[in-house]
């Protein structure tokens, strides 16, 4: 009776929240182009953080055993954590820091309306993404939905993952309910901001964000480069939003910080929003209007790692250890960049027609540890198929830019090329997922939207897969990356996939 108990509530994790939900999206850019409509909106996604508690022995992990305490600010007589996301299990959070955000961009074109969201989480999985457009009312005449995580580590957990252990889950689900409707509100809000607009787009693609980056896996492929889209009000000239996409892990302040925080995009945003300062005196002029971040390529792994200095953007000082300060450094930075190169801006259009392809699939769970945490409902995920999890793709043009969605962390290789077979890798075979995935991708500016409407992990080439001895490189250890994938068929079924998508888009 206990096997079938078990057997029967393993099997209740597995099923799927979402029977026969699939998409397969074909939008073409209308003949007859309208000037392009865009709305912004952003609505604070922050926990109201109650109890807090007592580090005995400052290791950032709640313990009984080693004496730790909590305080039972509402008096309800137990502890109610929100566990922070990242790194580890057994970290709730201490406070709040700075505010965690749903931030929204409606595109239309007049023919079709799109929505953009990013949110401050490590990740945002598909069956949750789907709740979320269920819940779209229809009269919003929405197309198709994008929902992207920056990839904070310093936010509550919305996986599972990261809880009070490895047996429980991480998440809230009060915390969750609330995410859900602040993300419609915002979807909502920014529908009803919509405004003439024009787009100007710039690059700055010197190389220079290189220093901010550390790639903590050879090969050494750093995807630099930052993208941006300011939309301008076409009556009043100002500046409705911005929005930015760079790549790098939003880790700066390390595994011991208990304060929820975006981490530097936090410092990005406000940065574009309101300008940088330094002691008081201002270095650049901001442009007001909605801020938004999106990731790319942060596979890799693409980090400002604990062990890279970080220079400040207007003192003679450098930030090496992990804080606040050093996730201010990071942020200003990319933000200064952001401001001079739209000071010299590339392109200034006003019709931006809209086109977009966008597909369901079924990617298969070889991680037996990813089959386990959906079993005992640590990661609530079920299969569609036995052992086969839903997830999506999309790509995605935006009159002279092209933005391709991929649901979890790319390695960089797959993206700018690069790709190697080394010694020591499982499979004997040459690279297989080319040309990359950039050089498939039409239009002048190219935006790759990493962790967008999932978050399945790393997306590592097959030919660099290596789980087995002798480890890659004739490493004494095996490289970190494989045991959060789904398994060696993720990259080359997603970089056959989006090929198909990018030419079915072009047609």
């Amino acid at each position: 009776m206990a096997l079938v108990s078990i057997t029967s509530w393993v099997l209740s994790n597995w099923k799927d929240r979402h029977p026969d939900y699939s998409i397969d999206i074909h939008i073409e850019a209308p003949d007859v182009t309208s000037n392009i409509k865009v709305g912004f909106a952003k609505m604070p996604i922050t926990p109201d953080v109650i109890d807090t508690w007592n580090d005995v022995n400052n290791d950032a992990k709640y313990k009984v055993e080693d004496g730790d305490t909590y305080n039972d600010n509402n008096n309800n007589g137990k502890f109610d954590p929100y566990w922070i996301a990242g790194f580890s299990n057994s970290k709730p959070a201490n406070g709040v820091h700075d505010d965690v955000w749903s931030r929204t961009i409606i595109l239309d074109d007049g023919n079709s309306r799109i929505a953009l969201v990013s949110l401050d989480a490590i990740g945002f999985m598909h069956d949750d993404v789907i709740d979320v457009r269920e819940s779209i009312p229809v009269e919003l005449n929405i197309d198709y939905t994008i929902i992207t995580s920056t990839h904070t580590h310093e936010s509550i957990d919305l996986m599972g993952i990261w809880g009070e252990n490895e047996f429980n889950s991480g998440v809230n689900p009060e915390a969750m309910v609330y995410l859900k409707q602040q993300v419609l509100i915002s979807i909502k809000n920014a529908v009803a901001n919509i405004r003439p607009a024009n787009l100007i787009f710039a690059e700055d693609l010197s190389g220079r964000d290189s220093i901010l980056i550390k790639d903590t896996r050879r090969p050494i492929v750093k995807a630099t480069g930052i993208h941006v889209m300011q939309v301008l009000d076409a009556e009043t000239d100002t500046t409705i939003g911005v929005l930015v996409k760079w790549a790098n892990h939003p880790e700066s302040l390390w595994s011991r910080n208990l304060q929820i925080s975006s981490d530097f995009p936090h410092y990005v945003r406000e940065s574009i929003e309101n300008g940088i300062y330094s002691d008081n005196k201002l270095i650049k002029s901001g442009l007001g209007g909605v801020a938004v971040y999106i990731n790319g390529a942060i596979g890799g792994l693409m980090a400002p790692h604990a062990s890279l200095p970080i220079p400040d953007v207007a003192k003679d000082t450098t930030y090496v250890k992990p804080s606040f300060e050093k996730a201010k450094a990071v942020g200003e930075q990319v933000g200064l960049m952001v401001l001079e190169a739209l000071a010299n801006p590339d392109t200034t259009i006003e019709k931006a027609p809209i086109s977009l392809r966008a597909k369901t699939l079924l990617l298969p769970l070889d991680n037996m540890m990813f089959r386990l945490a959906s079993g005992i409902g640590l990661l609530n995920r079920g299969f569609p198929e036995l052992f086969k999890t839903r997830t999506e793709i999309a790509a995605l043009n935006l009159g002279p830019a092209t933005f391709v969605a991929i649901p979890g962390e790319i390695y960089p290789e797959l993206i700018f090329g690069g790709i190697v077979n080394p010694e020591g890798r499982d499979f004997k075979i040459d690279p297989i997922e080319v040309p990359n995935i950039r050089s498939m991708m039409p239009g002048k500016y190219k935006f790759i939207i990493g962790l967008a409407n999932d978050e399945i992990g790393y997306i590592i080439p097959k030919s660099e897969w290596d789980v087995e001895k002798p480890y890659l490189y004739n490493s004494k250890r095996d490289f970190y990356g494989e045991e959060n994938s789904l398994g060696p068929e993720t990259a080359p079924i997603l970089h056959r996939e989006i090929s198909t998508l990018l030419d079915e888009l072009q047609k």
